[in-house]
């Protein structure tokens, strides 16, 4: 790690407290976060545990550490094969689609891809042999209709990550009887087949990987059986989660994931955003009238622990603090140096605020006053040091994925507020004519061209270099 980054301290789910990240390999982290079951376009939730994650990764990399960021494609589960019952086509072409629609989504919303990013079919040996060993050591079970089970009470620390008592969770549970359990909160590894259900051959029958133990042995398989960080979703902490510590750690022993990262719900009206309350945006919904830095800042903009709020108005808030951002790159003379004294003491303090469990929040405090002090330093020739401190801001920013395109590009978005007014050709076309009008002392026409633009959402600034404008 760099000498001079900050040690990251970050809450860890599974005791409660923050922690510093020490990688069991100096200098090189690994990463495991659960992606997406590929049944339907991804919405605005899975967009903040994709935009967390890759900004993570981002400012590790940032403080010279070597990431291995691993997330999986859940390309075979209950959800796949209902969506393919419905539309008449194989859960494999179901997956194809949708696993493609994913990564174009991705793209679009400027994110890096991951390292590796198995998909649970092509792991289906590893998977396999995990469930083989876990029924040598005595944690699983063949059941009598074929299936094969994790016993829960093999494993004492069951309920650890999520804060739940196996004994008040069975005498609470409402589940369908199943007489091939020994426990009602036994969870399936393996499913044996049903008629017209995709299946592969194993020991125990032809079927069908459960859900929990994909996991287990794709993060295990691609970074071995103990590693840095597991991040996901805090809808996945139980069950999800809470087996996956089951299932590795019964098979291969204690300290499966060093540091738990939970990122929060995204909610509308006080809601959790899911697909089963309808209430949800897709990625591409939002992106058709939102950039795609507007949406990072939006979900930067809050801790990733803490819920977030959903909304229009909140997105495009967000686009108009981003733009506070830009207006200071954009005016601020080019050439400067972000490791000058002036420059470097804002760059420590954004690592700081983000070495704290990565509070973006705090972080891009840092960017706001950096903006100020550009701006200051550009209207006071004597103080100079403009160019130093956009250098610093494009460096934070970098850091976290933002203000990584030319300011004019973010300007003149046409997905900003006010896009469905004229395109950017037609607003060129308009400012000729407005500075002919001007050349020829018309300030009548001039001014009418102005008050039409500002009426479609255009906001003209005149400076020594000409006219500018951007959408509002």
């Amino acid at each position: 790690m760099d000498a001079t980054a900050p040690t990251l301290y970050l809450h860890n789910s599974l005791t409660g407290s923050r922690q510093p990240l020490t990688p069991r390999t100096p200098g090189h982290v690994g990463l495991y976060v659960c992606g997406v079951t590929v049944y339907d376009y991804c919405h605005i939730g899975h967009a903040r545990a994709m935009i967390v994650f890759d900004a993570l990764t981002r400012f590790l990399q940032a403080c010279g550490l070597s990431v291995r960021y691993v997330r999986n494609v859940t390309d075979i589960d209950d959800k796949i094969i209902a969506r393919a019952s419905e539309s008449g086509e194989s859960a494999e072409a179901i997956a194809t689609y949708f696993t493609a629609a994913m990564r174009a989504d991705e793209a679009a919303l400027g994110l890096g891809s991951p390292d590796v990013e198995p998909a649970a079919t092509d792991f289906l040996a590893e998977i396999i042999a995990l469930i083989e060993r876990l029924i040598e050591t005595g944690n699983a079970y063949v059941g009598d209709n074929g299936d094969v089970y994790y016993d829960v009470s093999q494993f004492e620390a069951y309920g650890q990550l999520s804060g739940r008592d196996p004994a008040e969770l069975r005498a609470g549970a409402r589940v369908e009887v199943n007489e091939s359990k020994a426990d009602p909160l036994d969870f399936t590894l393996w499913k044996a087949a049903k008629a017209g259900e995709p299946a592969w051959a194993s020991p125990w029958g032809e079927g069908r990987p459960g859900w929990h133990i994909e996991c287990s042995a794709m993060s295990t398989s691609c970074l071995g059986t103990q590693f840095d960080i597991h991040g996901g979703g805090l809808d996945l902490k139980f069950p999800h989660h809470e087996n996956e510590i089951a299932q590795s750690e019964g098979a291969f022993g204690p300290g499966y994931a060093g540091i738990w990262m939970h990122n929060g719900f995204v909610t509308v009206d006080d809601e959790k955003m899911s697909k089963s309350l309808g209430n949800f945006w897709t990625i591409r919904d939002v992106l058709a009238e939102f950039d795609a830095e507007t949406i990072r800042y939006f979900v930067l903009a809050t801790h990733y622990r803490s819920p977030l709020a959903y909304s229009r108005e909140a997105l495009s808030a967000a686009g108009e603090a981003l733009g506070r951002l830009y207006t200071a790159l954009r005016d601020a003379p080019s050439g400067g140096d972000d490791n000058s004294n002036n420059a470097m003491s804002f760059v420590s303090a954004f690592d700081r605020a983000l070495a704290d469990d990565f509070n973006t929040p705090a972080a891009l405090s840092v960017c706001f006053e950096l903006a100020r002090a550009c701006n200051r330093a550009g209207a006071d020739a004597e103080t100079g040091n403009a160019a130093d401190y956009a250098a610093a801001l494009a460096a934070c920013g970098a850091r976290i994925g933002l203000l990584q395109q030319p300011p004019t590009a973010f300007f003149q978005d046409e997905r900003h507020i006010g896009a469905d007014g004229p395109s950017a050709a037609e607003v060129e076309s308009k400012l000729a004519d407005r500075e002919a009008a001007r050349a020829a002392r018309d300030f009548q026409t001039a001014d009418a061209i102005r008050d039409e633009l500002a009426a479609a959402g255009i906001a003209i600034e005149d400076s020594a270099d000409g006219p500018r404008w951007r959408r509002r």
